[in-house]
């Protein structure tokens, strides 16, 4: 038999959330797969997905993924799938147990921050367990980025 051709989108980007790091301070990252719809994985390797306003929520035991868009495959006529509908986010129950309590009683947030194929081809989620920043906050993160690009101007300038 010939080896298996690898796809070429492993590895690839699909969607980020670049705001989630602006608005929320991450405080830790976890990996969830995706429970999808054939034309959904299509749509995906198109390239095509926004997880912008989209949050995960805890719900019966279970992670939902809510107001994500994947559009629909054009080539799939009536059997495409809904764009906003909820997704179920696969994930072991004791990291789901550890989620849901830290959200119930800290007050924080999972934010998805990442999808993206992993390197045997299938969909995954990168959730950030975060809390909401205030707006001194957001200021201050934004002062010492410019800090930082000033800082590394002024270092390659002068050599």
């Amino acid at each position: 038999m010939a080896p298996r051709k690898k796809p070429d989108v492993v590895g690839k980007s699909i969607a980020e959330n670049r705001k989630a790091r602006y608005n929320y301070a991450i405080e830790d990252t976890f990996e969830a797969g995706l429970m999808l719809v054939g034309t959904e994985v299509k749509s995906l390797r198109n390239g095509k997905a926004n997880i912008a306003e989209s949050y995960a929520s805890y719900e019966d035991g279970e992670l939902w993924l809510i107001n994500s868009h994947i559009p629909e495959y054009l080539q799939a006529n009536r059997f495409n799938h809904e764009p906003r509908r909820r997704r179920k986010l696969l994930m072991s129950k004791r990291e789901i147990a550890r989620l849901s309590q830290s959200v119930a009683r800290d007050g924080m947030t999972l934010v998805p921050l990442k999808l993206y194929f992993n390197e045997r081809g299938k969909a995954k989620l990168q959730i950030g367990l975060a809390k909401g920043k205030k707006n001194h906050d957001k200021r201050e993160t934004e002062k010492k980025r410019d800090w930082n690009r000033e800082k590394s101007r002024l270092l390659r300038d002068r050599g």
